[in-house]
C-alpha cells in the first residue's frame, strides 16, 4: 500500500476543499511530484464512488498500478483520450483529465476537448484537471481546458472570441500575404482569474534537488547524405529514379533538412525511408552497456533504431520496466504522463521544434530519490539540430525565422 508524502496529504486536504466548493480543481503539480496519486487521494477524501481517469495511452498501466497500490474506496476506469467514444457518458462522480494542457488549442476547441465536454454535460461530475505545465506556450491555452466546466471563471463567455475580447491582446500577423488575427498574447489576468481553482506545486517545493547534466554529441553523416542536403538547399528539388524530394516552400525545406540530418526522408509520393544509419549505429555503440530511453522525432528514425538494435529495443513502457531492454519513444507522445525512472540515461535521436517537448521530455527520469540524471543529444555534425537546441533551451519554439537565419 502506498503512503502519501506530507506535502501530498496537505494538497489532498486543500484540493478536496476546492473541489467541494467549486466542483472543479486545476492541480498544477510539476512532473514526478505525484499529481496522479494526489488526484486519486482527493477522490477518496470527497467520497467518490465512480471515477473516470482520462489520460494518454502509454500512461494507463502506470495509473492502474498506482490505483491498485493505493486501495481507495471507489471504482476507477482509466481510458485514453482517443478511446473516449467507447466509455459510457453518464454516472461519473469525478472526471480527471490528465495532461490537460493538451486540450488548450485555440481559437477553436480541439477534438479532445469536445469529447470531454460531452461527458461533462451528461454527468455533471466534479472535474479535476492535471498538468505540470498548464499553459506551456500561451495563457490563451487555458480557455478550452475549462470551457466545458459550468463553474469555470470564464463561463460568462460563450466562445473563445468573446473571451479573447477581454483577456487576449489580439494582433494582426501577416502570413503568406494575408493578415490574420494572432490570439496567442493572452494576459496574466487569465492565470489570476484561475487562482482560486488552482493548486500549484513545484519540484523545488517537494524537495527535489536534481542536477540534469546535458551532453551534446556530434555524429558525422555519410558523404552521400551531406551532398543530398546541400543539393536540396541549392535546387529545392532532388529527383531520383523512382522518387522525388521536393522543398518548394520554406517550411518544406526546413522539414526535409530536419529529416535528412537524422538520416531519413519522406518523399513527395508519401513514401519514406532510412538513408543513413549513422546516428543509430553511434547510439548503439556509445551506450552499449546502458539501459536507456531514446526519444525520436520521425517514424523512420524508429525503424533505423529497430534495424540496429533488433530485440534489444522495445517501444512499450511495461517491457522497459520489466526487462533489460532500452526503449524508443516518439518525443511528442512520450514527453508526458510516463516515467523513465529505470533508465540510466535519456538519449535524443533527434530534437523537436517545440520548446514544450524539450522541457517536458527531459524530466522523464526525475524522482525524489534520483538526484542526478544525464541527457544526451545526438546531433549531426554541422546539422540543423544545434540551431533548434539553441532556441528551445531558451523556451522558444524553433520557427521558420530561425531556420532562414541558419541558411
Amino acid at each position: 500500500m502506498i503512503e502519501f508524502r506530507d506535502y501530498q496529504k496537505d494538497i489532498i486536504s486543500r484540493g478536496a476543499g476546492v473541489v467541494k466548493r467549486f466542483k472543479f480543481l486545476y492541480l498544477a503539480m510539476e512532473v514526478r511530484t505525484g499529481k496522479t496519486l494526489t488526484s486519486l487521494g482527493i477522490c477518496d477524501m470527497i467520497g467518490a464512488k465512480k471515477v473516470l481517469f482520462i489520460t494518454k495511452k502509454k500512461a494507463i498501466s502506470s495509473i492502474v498500478n498506482d490505483f491498485e497500490l493505493l486501495l481507495p474506496q471507489f471504482e476507477l476506469e482509466v481510458i485514453n483520450y482517443e478511446s473516449l467514444h467507447k466509455v459510457k457518458q453518464r454516472g461519473w462522480d469525478v472526471v480527471i483529465c490528465d495532461e490537460a494542457h493538451g486540450m488548450g488549442a485555440f481559437p477553436k476547441p480541439s477534438g479532445r476537448s469536445k469529447k470531454v465536454n460531452n461527458i461533462i454535460v451528461q454527468s455533471s461530475p466534479y472535474v479535476i484537471l492535471l498538468s505540470g505545465t498548464p499553459t506551456p506556450e500561451s495563457y490563451s491555452q487555458m480557455y478550452h481546458q475549462v470551457y466545458f466546466i459550468p463553474s469555470n471563471p470564464f463561463s460568462e463567455y460563450k466562445n473563445f472570441y468573446q473571451f479573447a475580447s477581454n483577456y487576449v491582446k489580439v494582433v494582426k500577423k501577416k502570413i503568406g500575404g494575408m493578415y490574420i488575427n494572432d490570439y496567442s498574447k493572452g494576459t496574466k489576468d487569465i492565470i489570476n482569474k484561475m487562482s482560486p481553482y488552482t493548486i500549484s506545486f513545484s519540484q523545488k517545493q517537494a524537495g527535489f534537488v536534481v542536477q540534469t547534466r546535458e551532453h551534446v554529441l556530434e555524429v558525422p553523416l555519410k558523404e552521400d547524405t551531406l551532398s543530398l542536403i546541400s543539393k536540396l538547399k541549392k535546387d529545392l528539388v532532388v529527383e531520383g529514379q523512382n522518387e522525388v524530394i521536393l522543398a518548394d516552400t520554406a517550411v518544406k525545406l526546413m522539414t526535409k533538412v530536419h529529416q535528412l540530418c537524422s538520416g531519413t526522408i519522406k518523399f513527395e509520393s508519401g513514401n519514406s525511408m532510412v538513408l543513413d544509419y549513422s546516428k543509430a549505429e553511434f547510439i548503439k555503440e556509445r551506450f552499449k552497456e546502458k539501459k536507456i530511453g531514446i526519444f525520436y522525432k520521425f517514424k523512420q528514425e524508429l525503424n533505423a533504431l529497430k534495424e540496429i538494435y533488433g530485440d534489444e529495443l522495445c517501444t512499450e513502457l511495461e517491457d522497459f520496466d520489466t526487462t533489460g531492454r532500452s526503449i524508443a519513444l516518439q518525443i511528442v507522445s512520450g514527453r508526458e504522463g510516463i516515467s523513465l525512472r529505470k533508465a540510466d540515461a535519456l538519449v535524443y535521436y533527434n530534437i523537436d521544434f517545440s520548446a514544450t517537448s524539450y522541457w517536458q521530455s527531459r524530466d522523464r527520469m526525475t524522482t525524489k530519490e534520483r538526484l542526478e540524471s544525464d541527457v544526451y543529444w545526438i546531433f549531426s555534425k554541422g546539422g540543423i539540430e544545434k540551431d533548434i537546441y539553441k532556441a528551445v533551451i531558451k523556451k522558444k519554439d524553433f520557427t521558420l525565422t530561425h531556420f532562414k537565419r541558419s541558411l
